[in-house]
């Protein structure tokens, strides 16, 4: 019943000229920025591959000094040594492994901890799966990873941000929200009531990121701290890596023919932490650096709340 009462909710909502501008976006040239960001600190998980490792560098080349989240400590250190010894920067890391919920508090701890101010906080570590699997608690780890992990990291930074004088967070998310259209099962986050989708899974969880910026803006009133989400474009990344053979041969073979190349992403990345054109923007879901409308259960600030007070319990937040 209640998945019909979406149904028509969000039916209403839909309007083919979104569909035809979401199109259009994804071939639009995106803006870019020239200014420096020297000895700021960016925050960025996922950066020993794709999207996160040409971010670090498109940063450091501007001279912002780096925390990198990731799970492998050789990449990280090997970027690290590659970064500073590049760009005359400093280059730290943190190891965590976002699926685990001990490690993002942990993580989430030493960033609230730090003794200078974060001015840009990226979330761009992620993963696609065809087949489920689950966390050492049970968790769905696409959601978790995609959708918890920043999640508890903006929530205990909610006062430490507050009390700089300015930051950005910033969301990697995806057009693939739109795969759930009549939005979240809130009493089945993790996928077990239903049969798994892994589109629908990735979906939900960038779905639900969407959601999280009415809530974190309103947490940020009266700040300067801003917080925005991104769809990076179809471009060369590791994205579904873990993903079932066939997936495999046709991003190889079919999808990889209309990738664009990585570097368009970083340097939307840096518009979105830097430009002054957006300094006070927030809540906004951008395709690279153009404004668009998300999809309507991505408008929903009742089902917000409903999610936000979800997510404090889920993530033991209490």
């Amino acid at each position: 019943m209640a998945k019909n009462k979406k149904f028509w909710k969000y039916f209403k909502q839909y309007k083919v000229s979104q569909i035809i501008a979401m199109i259009r976006n994804g071939n639009k040239k995106q803006l870019t920025c020239d200014d420096r960001f020297d000895n700021k600190l960016v925050v960025i998980t996922g950066t020993t591959s794709g999207i996160g490792t040409y971010t670090a560098k498109k940063y450091a080349s501007m001279g912002a000094d780096l925390l990198c989240i990731n799970r492998n400590e050789a990449k990280s250190k090997k970027l690290k040594e590659e970064i500073e010894s590049q760009y005359n920067i400093k280059c730290d890391y943190f190891i965590a492994d976002l699926s685990k919920l001990n490690e993002i508090h942990e993580v989430a701890d030493k960033l609230v901890a730090l003794e200078r101010p974060i001015d840009v906080l990226i979330h761009n570590a992620g993963l696609t799966l065809s087949k489920q699997q689950l966390t050492d608690e049970g968790f769905d780890m696409v959601f978790v990873v995609q959708y918890m992990a920043p999640f508890i990291m903006n929530y205990k930074l909610i006062n430490k941000l507050k009390g700089q004088e300015s930051a950005r967070i910033i969301m990697n998310n995806s057009e693939g929200h739109r795969f759930v259209p009549w939005g979240l099962i809130l009493d089945d986050l993790h996928w077990k009531k239903r049969r798994y989708s892994g589109l629908k899974a990735y979906g939900s969880a960038k779905l639900a990121q969407l959601l999280s910026m009415h809530i974190f803006k309103e947490k940020f009133i009266g700040s300067n701290v801003t917080i925005n989400s991104m769809h990076p474009g179809a471009v060369e990344s590791e994205t579904g890596k873990d993903n079932w053979r066939l997936y495999k041969w046709y991003k190889k073979n079919i999808l990889g023919k209309f990738l664009r190349p990585t570097d368009i992403a970083s340097d939307s990345l840096y518009y979105m932490g830097v430009s002054k054109e957006i300094q006070t923007v927030t809540s906004k879901f951008f395709s690279l650096t153009t404004e668009e409308i998300p999809s309507p259960p991505a408008w929903d600030v009742e089902e917000a709340k409903k999610l936000w007070d979800l997510s404090i319990e889920i993530c033991n937040l209490n």
